[in-house]
């Protein structure tokens, strides 16, 4: 069975999935130096990692993708 690459988009995927037979993806993060599940977070905590910025290393042309 072939696969999509991770780089294809939706309108070059073969066969498109049902919600029902989608994996949904668990975003981690680290807070106060240790690794959590950002589905864990309570409602501030959530609003507070929402509000992130992302440092963009001079000289790079993109930010880090984000889930």
């Amino acid at each position: 069975m072939s696969y999509p690459s991770p780089s294809a988009t939706p309108a070059t995927i073969p066969f498109p999935l049902r919600d029902e037979e989608r994996t949904r993806c668990e975003v981690w993060t680290r807070v106060m130096g240790y690794h959590r599940p950002v589905s864990a977070f309570n409602a501030g905590k959530r609003a507070e990692h929402q509000e992130r910025r992302y440092f963009v290393e001079p000289g790079r042309d993109q930010a880090p993708e984000r889930c």
